[in-house]
């Protein structure tokens, strides 16, 4: 298992995880039934939240947490 989660680049400060990322089709295609109840979070000024469900992180495009932003 890795220490590193699963992360997703978001364009807005509210977010939603529902476990369902690559349930829908692709590769990774998996039951819709592994998901979890869909919550709503707010990425504060770290520019990244943590889903406390599955662990998935959201990070705000161009905020302090993206990488990419440099």
């Amino acid at each position: 298992m890795s220490d590193t989660p699963e992360t997703t680049l978001v364009e807005t400060a509210r977010a939603w995880c529902d476990g369902a990322g690559d349930i829908r089709n692709g590769e990774n295609f998996r039951s819709a039934s592994l998901g979890h109840p869909r919550v709503w979070m707010e990425i504060d000024e770290k520019g990244y939240v943590d889903c406390g469900y599955c662990d998935r992180r959201f990070v705000l495009k161009g905020g302090p947490a993206d990488s990419k932003a440099a």
